[in-house]
C-alpha cells in the first residue's frame, strides 16, 4: 500500500503543476490585442497592370542551339525580352526594330507594332529571311572561316545583320574584320558574330523582299 502511495504522489504533483501551467490566473491575460485582430480578409498587393515576364526572368531561358534559342537569346540581349519597350533611340519592341526596317517589312503603324507581340514575331522571322537572302553568297563563302579569332557561322552573321544591317556585315566579312562598326551603345558586329555563333538557323528559307 505504501509503495502505491509513493508511486502516486509524483504523478499527482505533476498533473497539478501542468494544470496551473496552462490555466492563467487572470483570463484577461489571454486577450488578443485589437491591432492583431483580423475581422475581414486582407487585401493582397499584386501588380495587375504590369507585364511580369521581364521581372520573372533575369536571364534568357536555356533553349540550346535551336532557332528558338537563337531568337530568344537575341531578344534578351536587345530588350530583355520585353515586347512593349522603346529604347532611347526610338527602337521598338522585343527585337528593337527601327522604323525604316519596319517599313521594309510592310509595317507602317509603330503603335500597332509595339502592342502586337504576334506581329513582332512575324517581323523578326521575315527580317531573318530577308537578311539571309542578302547574305546568301557570303554565307557560302565565309561560314567556317576564322576572322580575328572568331569562327564565322550563319547565325552569327544573321545576328550581326540584325544589329548593323546586312550591308555592313558584308563589308565586315569582305574586309576580313577591318570594317567593324558599332551601334550607339558600343556593340560591334564582331561582338554579335561571336555571341550568337553556332545556332541552327538552317531551316529559315531565304526570301527576296519579303513582307509580313
Amino acid at each position: 500500500m505504501r509503495k502505491w502511495i509513493r508511486l502516486s504522489i509524483p504523478l499527482i504533483a505533476t498533473s497539478t503543476l501542468l494544470n496551473f501551467a496552462f490555466i492563467p490566473k487572470n483570463k484577461e491575460a489571454i486577450k488578443v490585442p485589437e491591432i492583431l485582430k483580423v475581422d475581414e480578409p486582407t487585401s493582397v498587393l499584386f501588380p495587375k497592370n504590369e507585364t511580369l515576364h521581364a521581372k520573372m526572368f533575369m536571364a534568357p531561358p536555356f533553349l540550346g542551339s535551336s532557332y528558338i534559342g537563337f531568337k530568344e537569346a537575341l531578344a534578351f540581349k536587345e530588350s530583355q525580352g520585353n515586347y512593349f519597350i522603346t529604347n532611347t533611340l526610338g527602337y521598338l519592341g522585343k527585337y528593337q526594330f527601327g522604323i525604316g526596317t519596319l517599313q521594309l517589312m510592310g509595317v507602317y503603324n509603330a503603335t500597332r507594332f509595339l502592342n502586337d507581340p504576334v506581329l513582332q514575331e512575324q517581323v523578326f522571322h521575315t527580317n531573318i529571311a530577308r537578311n539571309k537572302w542578302i547574305l546568301r553568297r557570303d554565307i557560302e563563302r565565309f561560314v567556317g572561316k576564322n576572322i580575328g579569332g572568331i569562327e564565322i557561322t550563319e547565325s552569327g552573321m544573321l545576328a550581326a545583320a540584325h544589329l548593323a544591317g546586312a550591308g555592313n556585315v558584308k563589308k565586315y566579312l569582305r574586309s576580313w574584320g577591318a570594317f567593324d562598326v558599332s551601334d550607339s551603345y558600343g556593340t560591334s558586329i564582331s561582338n554579335y558574330m561571336k555571341k550568337f555563333s553556332g545556332y541552327d538557323v538552317s531551316h529559315i528559307a531565304m526570301k527576296r523582299n519579303p513582307k509580313v
